[in-house]
């Protein structure tokens, strides 16, 4: 009998090189080995000749339960393993209540370890009024990140922290690891703007951008920096949308402030001058993607200001968006099954490096970011046998054909030049390119580590 569960070989991109016709081997969901020339005898080969195998991808921003609860995790999941998505990181606003107390987030995991098809780390939250001693139970219980939004999207699900709330969070984890992430809009800037275009009729998707303002963005992004000087927690901004967001957190990075941001892949992808007749509502997210900025992203993704890459997947159905007034239009839009394709083949055009800034942005950084580094993010002896087979092919991408329950895409009829031929989740086969082969509840949570 084989000493090997599974043998899986092609262009293997591993944490410091790019390995031609290599392969790696995985024994009880695990890498024990990698390596070129002859392979290990295995109970299971697959051989992915000309693709790159590159480390499963971490979704670093995802919303499987803000529309259909915890249950949302099943159809949120079998889109990220269709997408090279192995981990997602899946945030606190769920319907009906935040995961704000320990007995929710263990709510949480039961229904992960019921509906995922791939693995999934938790943010979790606070409210207004909650107790802040469950703070520290929700780090204990794995927390990988807390989150908290400058803006109420809901009064309840997705509320407003004050200031001195928000204060109080970081004090509490000052002396740890674990960052705490923000929705970072100004709501009296939003609120008042929003209210000067409604009663100038101008509510078209065309002024959702202007009507979100840079500088309620900034404002907030400013704020929030300064709380993390004088904490000295490490704050995260959630989604910046234009350059000068990254430029803020570079500068308080290099005054000592521990400051991150993230880029949302859809702000590399689309332009608002250029699409937003094309797509109306369904490209609306919040911040807004903006006009003329797009070049200038992919400019910062090398820098210091820019830690990850995620796609903010949002599971709204098409109803939601398809409504009269583009202020009454849910924001946000479906991205797991894009995210690894868009990324990749951006990385192209932009004459970039696009196997080992893939691996780099979509599964290194976000491991390391969330403490699930050496476990995931990186092929390499120890770590999770996580990986998804990336085939170079011209495609055109069809919504009607996305396994996230909702059918429709701002993407859709995009051409991509890379694909997910493959995904495994701790070396188990999950996708294979045409059709979902594992099952719910393989999936499991996977916890901060101990820094």
């Amino acid at each position: 009998m084989a000493d090997v569960d599974l043998v899986i070989s092609g262009n293997v991109v591993t944490p410091d090189n790019y390995l031609e016709d290599s392969w790696v081997a995985v024994t009880d969901g695990k890498i024990i080995s990698i390596g070129n020339g002859i392979k290990p005898t295995a109970s299971r080969c697959y051989d992915a000749p000309g693709c790159v195998v590159l480390p499963g991808v971490i979704d670093g921003q995802t919303h499987a339960g803000s529309q259909f609860g915890f249950a949302g995790l099943e159809q949120t999941t079998k889109s990220a393993v269709a997408g090279g998505v192995t981990t997602i990181v899946d945030m606190p606003y769920d319907q009906p209540d935040p995961v704000y107390t320990l007995e929710i987030m263990r709510d949480k995991i039961a229904a992960i370890e019921k509906h995922a098809y791939g693995d999934v780390a938790l943010y979790a939250t606070i409210t207004n009024e909650s107790d802040l001693s469950e703070v520290t139970r929700l780090r204990d219980a794995g927390a990988c990140a807390f989150k908290i939004s400058s803006f109420e999207n809901h009064p309840s699900r997705f509320p407003r922290i004050r200031n001195d709330r928000a204060l109080a969070l970081l004090k509490l984890l000052a002396n740890t690891d674990v960052p705490t992430g923000l929705h970072n809009e100004d709501q009296e800037i939003v609120r008042a703007t929003m209210a000067e275009f409604a009663a100038e009729n101008r509510t078209g998707p065309e002024d959702h951008e202007f009507s979100r303002p840079e500088v309620a963005e900034l404002v907030a992004t400013a704020t929030f920096l300064e709380m993390g000087r004088s904490s000295g927690a490490h704050v995260h901004i959630v989604h910046l949308s234009s350059p000068a967001g990254f430029e803020l957190v570079r500068r308080y990075q290099s005054e000592g402030v521990r400051a991150t941001g993230e880029m949302c892949v859809h702000y590399l992808h689309f332009d608002a001058a250029e699409d937003i007749k094309r797509l109306g509502t369904l490209m609306k997210v919040n911040p807004p993607i903006r006009s003329g900025v797009r070049d200038r992203l992919w400019d910062e993704l090398e820098k210091s200001g820019s830690e990850f890459v995620s796609s903010d997947h949002s599971a709204w159905p098409l109803e939601r968006k398809k409504v009269k007034s583009s202020f009454d239009a849910a924001a946000g839009i479906p991205g797991l099954e894009t995210l690894l394709p868009a990324f990749f083949t951006g990385l192209g055009k932009h004459q970039k490096d696009a196997p080992r800034l893939a691996a780099l942005y979509l599964s290194e950084r976000p491991a390391k970011f969330f403490g699930l580094w050496p476990r995931k993010g990186g092929i390499q002896v120890g770590a999770d046998a996580d990986f998804a087979i990336v085939r170079n092919a011209e495609w055109k991408f069809d919504a009607s054909q996305t396994l996230d329950g909702l059918n429709w895409s701002p993407y859709d009829g995009d051409m991509f030049t890379a694909r997910t031929q493959a995904t495994f989740v701790r070396g188990k086969l999950v996708w294979n390119g045409t059709q979902i082969e594992g099952e719910p509840g393989h999936g499991v949570f996977v916890p901060r580590l101990p820094s």
